[in-house]
Order: C-alpha cells, then structure tokens, then sequence
C-alpha cells in the first residue's frame, strides 16, 4: 500500500505549517551558490501546494522569509526577492485554475514591487474556495505578538473593550492568522529541531514533525508520510488517553 493510500481521509489535519529549511546547504552539497537552492525550493512549493489541494487540506503555511532573514548577505536577499516577483508572476495562473487563494501574514516592509504583485495575487484568487496558501513573508512570531498586544492595548484605551474582559480569544482575534484554525501538524525540514519564532502562539497543540530532508527535496512522498505519522499520534490536549477513550 502507497503511503498515499494509508492517509484517512476523514482525519486530515485541516492547516499544516512548513518550516522550509535546508535550500543553502542542499545547493552548497553540489557546489553552487545559495540561490541555487533557493530556486529549487520554489520547485518543492509547487509541489507541496499541488498535495496539499489534491487531500483536501484546508490550510497550508509555508515560512517563507523571517524578519531575521533581512540580516543575511544583501546579494541572497535581492536574489530571493526577485525570485519572489517571478515565482508569483508565474504561479497566479495556477493558483487560480486550482482554486488555491493566496494570503500572506508578515510585517509589510518587502520592497514595493514584491509587495505589488502579492497584492496583486492575493486579490485575484480572493474568491478561490479550495485550498488556502498562506505565504509567512517578513515574518517572526514575536512581531506578531508584540503587535496583538498593541492592539489590544489601544482598544482598551480607546474604551473598546474591558481590561477584565481579555481572554485568549481576544489575543487570538488580534493575531494576523486569526482568519483560519490553528495547525494541527507543524513540518520542519533539514534536521533541525526547533521553531524559530514561527507561530508560537498557534502551535501550543500542534504535532510536530522533523525530517532530514532538506527543502529541495522534500516532495509529496514525504509530505504524505509527514500526515501519516501525524495520523498514527494520540492528540490529548492535555487529557489522559482514558479520557480521551471515553
């Protein structure tokens, strides 16, 4: 049986987030330059969005560049945010025949003509009701946080809400992936095994997956043994399994 085939359709997980990790040292492997493997990892987004639509997934977050991101070399930077404009000029057309809508959550200060065209993306797949791709751009989870709380903070000086009245509903309306459910599965490629500031707030429950594939490789067998695995993991919520068997 495929690992395809060993999926239960009936338990997908609604959203999963991607940390797409290993595109520079999968090029530095056969001697090229980082960008190299960047282009390659657009190839491996493609690929994933296209699984991802066809189970029936609901939600799918790809980390696509932190805020940290911006303190790497000025020629990887300017590299990947053409690669930005290009990939998206080129994959609207899919998006759009594979009713996939674009969002995007991040701190908006891509350059102008990157921001362009997502804008421009984002608005003509709007009305798609399949799968949302939600591309974390100039994103970091503390960013995201600090300004909840400023928010929240304003509507209570502004007497819009009771300081008494804050709960975690309120945090998380005030969060920027407050349009869709947390994960329930949290993939992080390349071996290492940590977060990197990217949902904290979202994944207090998710599954967490790590694999050894690094991004470029990272294909739809592996994101269908990532669901398999997620599938054969007891989720408690803090519950005991008797609990749960009641």
């Amino acid at each position: 049986m495929s690992l395809k085939e060993q999926i239960v359709m009936s338990q997908l997980p609604q959203h999963v987030a991607i940390i797409m990790d290993g595109n520079g040292r999968w090029a530095k492997s056969k001697g090229k330059i980082r960008l190299f493997g960047h282009k390659f990892g657009v190839r491996a987004v493609h690929n994933i969005t296209e699984a991802a639509a066809e189970l029936g997934i609901k939600y799918l977050t790809l980390y696509t560049f932190s805020t940290e991101n911006w303190s790497r070399p000025l020629a990887e930077i300017k590299g990947i945010m053409s690669l930005l404009v290009s990939t998206i000029a080129e994959e609207t057309e899919t998006l759009l025949k594979n009713n996939v809508r674009l969002r995007v959550i991040g701190n908006n200060s891509l350059p102008d003509k990157v921001q362009a065209k997502l804008d421009e993306c984002v608005k003509k797949t709007e009305n798609n009701t399949g799968l949302t791709l939600v591309l974390a751009l100039s994103y970091s989870s503390r960013w995201e946080i600090t300004e909840a709380v400023r928010s929240i903070a304003k509507q209570v000086k502004d007497g819009a809400i009771d300081i008494d009245a804050i709960d975690q509903n309120t945090v998380q309306n005030n969060l920027s992936t407050s349009f869709m459910p947390d994960p329930e599965l949290l993939i992080r490629t390349s071996g290492e095994c940590r977060i990197s500031n990217f949902l904290l707030w979202q994944i207090a429950y998710s599954e967490l997956y790590f694999t050894d594939t690094l991004w470029p490789d990272f294909d739809k067998e592996e994101l269908y043994k990532a669901i398999v695995e997620y599938q054969h993991r007891e989720r408690r919520f803090g519950m005991t399994s008797e609990q749960l068997k009641k």
